[in-house]
């Protein structure tokens, strides 16, 4: 497990998943695996020699609207709810309510004082 303070995971969330898809294969080689997500959309797993190398999802569905297109990166943090609780104090703002992907972890997306996004979780 990632530990606590470090970077562990990085994402694209882009309005577009099939372009942002198609452009990553065409020029670094990556293959993605779909996963169902709870509302519905597809959370692509992409990968290099088999391994998985980072997620893509598309944030053209209802509940996404604030996130911003763009790569997210995620720091592995020991608490999640706890931290965000430090972090909204500090002047952060969540995006979506803190969530919850089996065998993943609990997550949050944030917006820090300064408005970069970033995403904090709790591997499973």
């Amino acid at each position: 497990m990632t530990a606590h303070g470090h970077f562990h995971w990085n994402e694209l969330t882009t309005r577009d998943a099939e372009r942002a898809k198609r452009f990553y294969q065409d020029t670094i080689g990556w293959s993605f695996e779909g996963m169902p997500m709870a509302d519905g959309g597809t959370y692509w797993v992409a990968s290099i020699g088999g391994t998985p190398v980072a997620g893509l999802f598309s944030t053209d569905r209802p509940g996404s609207e604030a996130i911003p297109e763009g790569w997210l990166p995620y720091l592995a943090v020991d608490d999640v709810d706890a931290r965000v609780k430090k972090a909204v104090a500090a002047g952060a703002r969540l995006m979506r309510p803190i969530f919850d992907v089996p065998n993943v972890g609990r997550i949050a997306l944030l917006t820090e004082p300064g408005g970069a996004g970033i995403g904090w979780m709790t591997p499973a």
